[in-house]
């Protein structure tokens, strides 16, 4: 889950796997999402990408975790 900026400042969460596109434009970021909804957002496309990247990143760093735990054990 990623957090992102609609133009009039209100904050959503969505879901990173649902994410198709990302359309840059001049003043705001469209998302489109894999049910078809689309958003503006104030984020630019790369901030976007980071933001996928790193929730990415921290699921796998928390599986590798859970599996050390197991091991452990």
């Amino acid at each position: 889950m990623v957090k992102l900026t609609k133009l009039n400042d209100e904050e959503i969460v969505v879901n990173a796997d649902m994410i198709i596109t990302v359309e840059p434009r001049v003043k705001e970021t469209i998302v489109v999402l894999t049910d078809g909804d689309r958003f503006a957002v104030k984020e630019n496309a790369d901030q976007i990408i980071a933001k996928v990247v790193n929730y990415r990143a921290s699921i796998r760093v928390e599986t590798e975790r859970l599996l050390r735990r197991e091991v452990d054990k």
